[in-house]
């Protein structure tokens, strides 16, 4: 890794999980909690989260492969099953055997089905899905349907325009949004051209992802849901018993940069409640 990449800080680290060197971050003190990031994002995207988390918590928040500093997988495998085997063993290895698990779009896809998969190390005592997908209802963003467009997908390897870049993030916050500056769009172009990040994704989109809605019920773990108002295909207080929901007037898909204080202060609330002493 040059010593001088821009994004990775004082308090990165790393660790070698399936073949890959993993960036992550991890701040606080108490118990455990992991952020994971959306597809197109990378640990930026839990960022301002993690700072509203760390005074209660110790805040783990890595680039899932693919995306950000830890750069696509060597084996092409982007399943949703996969990456949450490769979690299990990031966790292994940085030495969690208990925590709670957020998960924003993709990320809180990935954190069901650890609940679903769990190993026989981890204990997970909450999980926290925002906008998670999962569900064959919910409907794929226009420019992701269009990267798996053969042609589209080949010129995606090759280029990512900046004006892209800032267009899809326009597009997946709220209409009240005004999170999206040069800053973010600058930030995410720079991490969507680093070495083998565009081929990445786009072998991400074309990737058959297997439908395991239907076991959704079987998770047994104590769960969150934060949801936007205006996004489809949220089925989780439905089918996931005991479950808790709250939903945001406003948000977009993005909503923890939209509202980082309204998704920690639920959060927090939460795993709180599920101390025990606490009444849920």
């Amino acid at each position: 890794m040059n010593s001088r990449d821009i994004d990775v800080h004082a308090n990165s680290r790393f660790a070698t999980v399936d073949g890959m060197r993993i960036h992550y971050r991890r701040s606080g003190k108490g118990p455990t909690v992991v952020l994971l990031h959306g597809s197109a994002s990378s640990l930026y995207g839990v960022e301002a989260l993690a700072q509203r988390l760390w005074a209660s918590f110790d805040v783990i928040r890595l680039d899932l492969p693919g995306f950000g500093v830890t750069g696509p997988r060597p084996d092409r495998d982007y399943r949703v099953t996969t990456y949450a085997g490769t979690l299990a063993r990031f966790l292994a290895t940085v030495g969690v055997e208990r925590c709670a698990v957020v998960g924003n779009s993709l990320g809180g896809n990935i954190a069901w089905n650890l609940a679903l998969d769990h190993p026989e190390h981890l204990h997970l005592t909450g999980l926290v899905l925002i906008n998670a997908t999962g569900y064959p209802d919910k409907e794929l963003p226009a420019a992701m349907a269009l990267a798996r467009n053969p042609v589209v997908g080949q010129l995606l390897r090759r280029f990512m325009p900046r004006r892209a870049v800032e267009r899809s993030l326009r597009q997946a916050v709220g209409p009240k949004s005004d999170i999206v500056d040069a800053a973010m769009v600058e930030r995410a172009h720079r991490l969507w051209n680093r070495p083998g990040n565009r081929a990445a994704f786009v072998d991400f989109l074309c990737t058959d992802q297997p439908d395991r809605s239907a076991e959704i019920p079987d998770i047994d773990v104590p769960t969150l849901v934060l949801r936007s108002a205006g996004m489809d295909g949220q089925h989780f207080t439905r089918d996931i018993a005991g479950s808790v929901e709250k939903v945001h007037p406003d948000g977009g898909h993005l909503l923890p940069e939209e509202d980082p204080a309204w998704v920690a202060d639920a959060i927090t609330e939460y795993l709180r409640s599920l101390q025990p002493g606490n009444a849920r």
